[in-house]
């Protein structure tokens, strides 16, 4: 979920424009479930809104919960995009210490998508209006969390345990959760969402003392 600004979004090129229109698309589809509900319109409806083809919605999102959600499935750490990082956390790096490192890894999977702060004001909106959208959001967060827990385990070892593997990843998405809310409350010049979970991980060490490993 990449958290660019949007006025660099417009400034930018083609990568860009094609994130514009992504969330053009997702600001639709959430206003569209919000004022009728998320079986009150048509993927036709929606892509007449965003000012899209329905060739073009498709290109960016398979399904109706897909754009609602702005993300088509949970980010897969095997894919090209993310292999190599998952490859440099497995091996202990980048930075050789959990905590930093798990934060490096939100970075990157944060990447894998737009969010700008009105979809992530809209998208909250729409979660607690709609308990289907919660189920999906909630097992796409699980099946991203057991990929995690797998990856730290490989790193750490079997004497490191899954209770631990698991309390560290749960710590991440406490943190995740909390810097959205931020974010989502925040104004234009805040601070950007990948850097807000790096903030709040840093809370979370003043807080226990030490980064949560």
């Amino acid at each position: 979920m990449h958290s660019m600004g949007m006025s660099a979004l417009r400034a930018g090129g083609r990568a860009e424009k094609q994130a514009l229109t992504r969330v053009r698309i997702v600001r639709c589809a959430q206003r569209l479930c919000l004022d009728a509900g998320f079986d009150g319109f048509t993927m036709d409806e929606l892509a007449e809104a965003a000012e899209v083809s329905r060739r073009t919605l498709f290109n960016y999102f398979p399904s109706k919960v897909d754009a609602v959600l702005g993300a088509a499935e949970a980010p897969d750490l095997a894919s090209p995009g993310l292999q190599e990082v998952a490859d440099r956390f497995r091996a202990g790096g980048p930075h050789g210490r959990l905590g930093d490192d798990l934060a490096e890894l939100a970075r990157h999977l944060l990447a894998t998508q737009v969010i700008d702060r009105e979809s992530a004001r809209l998208r909250r909106t729409v979660l607690t209006s709609s308990p289907r959208l919660l189920g999906v959001i909630h097992e796409r967060f699980e099946t991203l969390a057991e990929q995690i827990v797998g990856l730290v385990l490989e790193r750490e070892g079997p004497d490191f345990g899954p209770v631990r593997a698991r309390l560290a990843v749960g710590v991440l998405v406490a943190v995740f959760d909390s810097a959205m809310e931020s974010f989502a409350q925040g104004e234009p010049d805040d601070p950007e969402l990948a850097d807000l979970v790096t903030d709040h991980l840093g809370l979370v060490a003043e807080l226990f003392g030490a980064h949560p490993a």
